[in-house]
């Protein structure tokens, strides 16, 4: 199952750096190992709420291949480079089974609910 790292990067000025562009040339190198790629990047349009700054959105094949790319040394190296000159807020997550519905998640947390008060 596919892990999505979402990163909400925001840009001091809105202008890469010389740190924030060496870091953009090198990370591409450091995530092709772990089958990681990139979906989207760039501005976003809001419809609620706020959201200064960019998105970056990336696929890995699994949770196991995005933590090795974080983890691994190639990418330590080059991380003060995005975190010494942009503010980020990164997280990863898991796709969803192809039989996923809202409806019968809600339906699973309703019968959770049921069950812990007795009902």
């Amino acid at each position: 199952m596919s892990t999505y790292l979402i990163n909400h990067l925001r840009i001091p000025n809105n202008v890469p750096n010389e740190g924030g562009l060496s870091y953009l040339e090198q990370v591409e190198a450091t995530v092709q190992p772990y089958g990681g790629k990139w979906l989207a990047n760039g501005e976003v349009t809001v419809v609620e709420g706020a959201w200064p700054g960019l998105v970056v959105l990336m696929e890995f094949p699994d949770r196991a291949a995005a933590e090795q790319w974080y983890d691994s040394p190639a990418y330590q190296r080059i991380r003060p480079l995005r975190t010494s000159n942009s503010i980020s807020d990164m997280v990863l997550i898991d796709g969803l089974p192809a039989d996923y519905t809202v409806k019968s998640f809600a339906q699973q947390v309703r019968a959770a609910v049921e069950a812990a008060s007795g009902s």
